[in-house]
């Protein structure tokens, strides 16, 4: 018989996902920063689309395999948190670099390379960084406390953001130079890189302090796993995905609408906002410099939005009715962008943007887990990163064609992101959620 989890103290499901605060930090820094970086370097705003092709083709290749083997690792350093400190190694290393991609002296079509190339390494570490919170929470949290403890590393996830995100408009504020020579990252961006890399480190260390995984006959008498017999052949990962609940793929296709939706707003809010508050597409300018440490104050504001939101979320009873209120206010923040040219009244954009956020972080795994079991916990949270990733790489690949059909105009891309979000909403009806250790 498969024994209950207990329940846990608020510090003990606060330091489970603690270093999640580190590693979205490096996360926000990617995502407020890698359209303005590249953009500063010389990349055409049709072509934008295509760098952010790398983030999620690089989650949906190592996240299922971090998760597969991490479900079949027990060191002294445990099962998930190896990977944890190999992700953030390498990540605080390529965060050191990428900013500097335009700081060595090469060709514009040299730097290029060096930051895709960077930018490749920097997403892998931060894929292989993150997938283990996802499912220490599976792991160790019973299903009652689920919904708290991926609330918890939402409000951590938006700290992060916070941090990573205001960092640029910060360090300028106390006197880093926003402005560089033609091709070159601003030191206010390259400075925040190299703050948000030795938070990582930091955070890394307290996980390591405080995070107790079960050991192997621990975690198979709270999961329901029995000894397979010797010589059995372990079940592959096309046979989970066939294998797969309902929930899976249901998910999945809210999960689809939403991704697209938040691909395009870190992709095009930096020209977006560019265009319509400062009133320039020329990314020498100091205006366009203004409106990129702008962009992160809006994030910011988001991931603010996003914490509030987080607390509200548990309070209803109703995972689906919460899901799909919170993408459809965040549909209204994409949509309401299109009217607004005043940079603080975008705030409240934000803000509603935010709502949508906090909800995409917390509802699906907190649905999903629930309907799988503990044996392949790992493998299918490797799995659904794929309900993550293939919307944005299909976005972002065709995010030049959609943009010229829009007019060439950035701001209509966030209002497409709009209507994604109004779409999934209404997908949210489909989802039937079920529970394995019922």
């Amino acid at each position: 018989m498969t024994k209950t989890k207990p329940d846990q103290g608020f510090w003990k499901l606060w330091n489970l996902s603690f270093g999640f605060f580190g590693v979205q930090i490096a996360y926000a820094l990617q995502s407020a920063n890698i359209t303005r970086i590249f953009a500063t370097i010389g990349a055409d705003p049709h072509s934008l689309s295509f760098f952010w092709i790398l983030p999620p083709l690089m989650g949906i290749i190592v996240q299922p395999i971090v998760g597969s083997a991490s479900d079949r690792t027990w060191n002294r350093l445990g099962r998930r948190l190896p990977y944890l400190l190999i992700g953030a190694a390498v990540a605080v290393i390529v965060m050191c670099l990428l900013p500097n991609a335009g700081s060595f002296g090469l060709t514009i079509s040299g730097a290029m390379v060096f930051g895709f190339i960077a930018l490749m390494f920097l997403d892998t570490s931060i894929n292989m960084a993150m997938q283990p919170f996802k499912m220490l929470v599976g792991d160790q949290v019973n299903e009652r406390q689920k919904g708290l403890a991926y609330s918890i590393q939402s409000f951590l996830c938006n700290a992060g953001s916070l941090v990573g995100y205001l960092a640029p408009i910060t360090l300028t504020a106390i006197g880093i130079s926003n402005l560089a020579p033609e091709g070159v990252v601003p030191d206010s961006v390259t400075y925040s890189f190299y703050i948000g890399a030795a938070v990582l480190v930091l955070c890394v260390i307290y996980s390591f302090v405080f995070i107790r995984e079960m050991p192997p006959k621990e975690y198979a008498e709270y999961h329901g796993i029995k000894e397979e017999p010797a010589g059995e052949k372990k079940e592959g990962m096309l046979t989970l995905l066939r294998k797969a609940p309902a929930t899976f793929w249901t998910v999945g296709l809210v999960q689809f609408f939403c991704w697209s939706a938040f691909l395009y707003m870190w992709t095009y809010t930096n020209g977006a906002i560019a265009e319509t508050v400062w009133g320039t597409t020329d990314t020498k300018s100091l205006a366009y410099q203004n409106a990129g440490n702008w962009v992160g104050v809006l994030f910011a504001v988001q991931a603010v939005g996003s914490v509030i939101w987080a607390i509200v979320i548990p309070m209803f009873r109703s995972h689906k009715v919460i899901y799909a209120l919170s993408l459809v206010l965040g549909g209204i923040g994409f949509v309401s962008t299109l009217f607004i040219t005043n940079q603080y009244l975008l705030f409240v954009s934000f803000l509603l943007i935010g709502c949508a956020w906090a909800a995409m972080l917390a509802m699906p795994f907190t649905i999903l887990t629930n309907s799988i079991s503990g044996k392949n916990m790992g493998t299918y949270l490797g799995l659904f990163n794929g309900t993550i990733c293939v919307p944005q790489i299909c976005a972002a690949a065709l995010g030049g064609v959609v943009l010229s059909l829009l007019g060439g105009h950035q701001i209509s891309m966030l209002v497409l992101a709009g209507v994604f979000l109004v779409i999934g909403a209404i997908c949210v009806n489909f989802i039937k959620e079920t529970y394995a250790e019922a």
